[in-house]
Order: structure tokens, then C-alpha cells, then sequence
């Protein structure tokens, strides 16, 4: 019974990240709410395996994450360059 109401409590906060993606008033704001949707993603992955006794989903949820980490980082990129291909060395660039 305990798992089964984490369950819901992780889908609650998967609508409410879903829901500040959706209304997010900056770009940032949206890929924010997108990486913890992923991340509530695997854990309802992990719960959902424990549940039905499948401890290979664990293995799913660890090539999850990783899939995450690499999208939101591709994303982060293009949004702050323009392209995929940019190294950070152009002319012009703001360096912090």
C-alpha cells in the first residue's frame, strides 16, 4: 500500500512539472520542469518495477536517466548557441 500511494504521489508531481512546462514564463523555466518530469519518470519506473518483482526496470531506468541527462544537455545547448554544432569558442561570445 505504501508503494502504491508514492505511485500516486509521483504522478502528482509529474502533472505539476508537466504543468509548469506548459506555463513556464521562460524557456529555462520549461527545460527545468521537462528534466524533473524525466527524473519523476524514473522513479515511477523503479517503483512500478518493485511492484510487479521485475528488477530488470531498474535497468531501464538507469538507461533513462541517461537519456535525460543528454537531452536536457543537447537542449541547454542549442537554446544558448543556436546549434548543436557550436563549440564555444565563436567570436562574439559572452563569456562569464
Amino acid at each position: 500500500m505504501l508503494f502504491v500511494s508514492a505511485m500516486a504521489a509521483i504522478l502528482v508531481t509529474m502533472v505539476l512539472a508537466l504543468t509548469r512546462a506548459v506555463l513556464g514564463p521562460t524557456v529555462y523555466d520549461r527545460i527545468l520542469a521537462v528534466n524533473m518530469a524525466g527524473t519523476k519518470t524514473v522513479l515511477l519506473i523503479a517503483v512500478l518495477g518493485f511492484l510487479t518483482g521485475r528488477p530488470d526496470f531498474l535497468d531501464l531506468a538507469l538507461i533513462y536517466v541517461f537519456l535525460n541527462f543528454i537531452v536536457i544537455i543537447a537542449v541547454l545547448k542549442f537554446v544558448q548557441y543556436g546549434n548543436l554544432a557550436a563549440s564555444g569558442d565563436e567570436e562574439g561570445e559572452v563569456r562569464t
